[in-house]
């Protein structure tokens, strides 16, 4: 099940946590569409033609552009890639995006999956976190998508931050549920280098994040979606009568995926390469015909490191016979040795030759699964 990932880098304005790559000008908006399409044509063979199960529009901030430079893109690659006619095609939004007018043109697009950037019910939060959008928007966002028709919608909510009691996050948990949304992601708060969170906190003009907080709430967000009938089926993410997300399951269990646009990541089985981060470079290269990209060669022990941090993150677990049958019995003896003392803490449970981790394990996921690692 391939996929196709497209990276628009263009955003209004800049949230204080975010390090992806974009840009608040518009000004190369149109030359980078064209570098865009020709970059579709060039890599039209890299998933050696295997059919298209999901495309996701991402970045920054894809709903900033028209529904007609959506189509534009989509219908190149439409000419390039085999896409499966029950494809789940997504696009990211911001609410503030989302006007009837706007939801009514995308309505005649092809997309049939919007995941909305809310993060908070609450304006304080909004504002400290420098979002474009209000509360109220946020809630009408949905509801517009709902009146026109789309089910599949999700939302991203973000716990962990500053003043951000208990209370209130359950309240923000209770708004999600009560909108009847079929999927939800949910990530606590973190604090990246060169944001301006980070600046601020290093210059004293806003407190530190709590660690202890996140974790409060990572526990009372298990509790809730389990209240509620949502199944975490990653550590951030949760779904609704197997709503779950097919392009980001993709990566998880690691199927291959073109990355399209800067800064965008692909991954074939044998290699991963991402294109540069710089909007300028990235359409120099693509109006020469070439391609502005770094590569990695996967090595089996590069293969399975990333196999037990994507794995293990997920409900279906680290399969021990895969990783006997794909790395080797010494892969195999490395695993089971390290994993041991997290198996006598219960943090991982041991359940038919499989690996998962408990409720307490998915606290510490990152540490567990960099013990779990094959080093050199």
């Amino acid at each position: 099940m391939a996929g196709i990932y497209i990276h628009i880098p263009f955003c209004k304005q800049a949230c204080n946590y975010c390090d992806f790559h974009f840009s608040t000008s518009l000004n190369q908006k149109n030359n980078f569409l064209e570098a865009l399409k020709n970059e579709i044509f060039l890599q039209k063979n890299y998933l050696e033609k295997q059919k298209i199960k999901t495309i996701y529009f991402g970045g920054g901030t894809p709903s900033i552009l028209s529904a007609d430079e959506l189509n534009v893109i989509f219908e190149e690659i439409q000419k390039q890639f085999d896409i499966a006619s029950d494809a789940e095609i997504t696009i990211e939004a911001n609410p503030d995006d989302l006007s009837p007018t706007k939801i009514k043109a995308l309505k005649n697009n092809f997309f049939n999956r919007f995941s909305i950037g809310i993060q908070s019910f609450f304006d304080r939060d909004l504002k400290f976190m420098n979002r474009a959008h209000t509360s109220t928007e946020a809630i009408s966002s949905v509801k517009g998508l709902q009146d026109a028709g789309f089910e599949n919608i999700s939302i991203d909510l973000i716990y962990g931050i500053q003043r951000l009691s208990d209370a209130r996050w359950k309240i923000n948990l209770q708004n999600a549920f009560e909108l009847e949304v079929k999927h939800i992601s949910a990530y606590c708060l973190t604090v990246e280098p060169r944001t301006a969170l980070a600046h601020a906190i290093k210059n004293k003009k806003i407190e530190n994040i709590d660690d202890q907080q996140g974790a409060s709430q990572f526990e009372i967000m298990l509790e809730e979606m389990k209240k509620n009938n949502f199944l975490q089926y990653e550590i951030s993410n949760f779904c609704r009568d197997n709503y779950f997300s097919k392009h980001n399951s993709n990566y998880w269990l690691k199927e291959h995926y073109l990355g399209l646009g800067p800064s965008a990541h692909s991954y074939n089985g044998n290699s991963r390469q991402w294109n540069v981060a710089n909007n300028v470079r990235y359409i120099q290269a693509l109006n020469e015909n070439k391609l502005d990209i770094e590569k990695e060669d996967l090595t089996p022990q590069k293969n399975y490191n990333e196999y037990i941090l994507t794995s293990l993150r997920t409900m279906w677990g680290t399969d021990l016979n895969y990783i006997e049958t794909n790395f080797g019995t010494d892969f195999l003896k490395q695993c089971l040795n390290e994993s041991e003392k997290y198996i006598q803490s219960k943090d991982i449970l041991l359940q038919e030759k499989k690996l998962f981790l408990s409720d307490k394990g998915k606290l510490i996921a990152d540490k567990i699964a960099s013990e779990l690692f094959s080093i050199n």
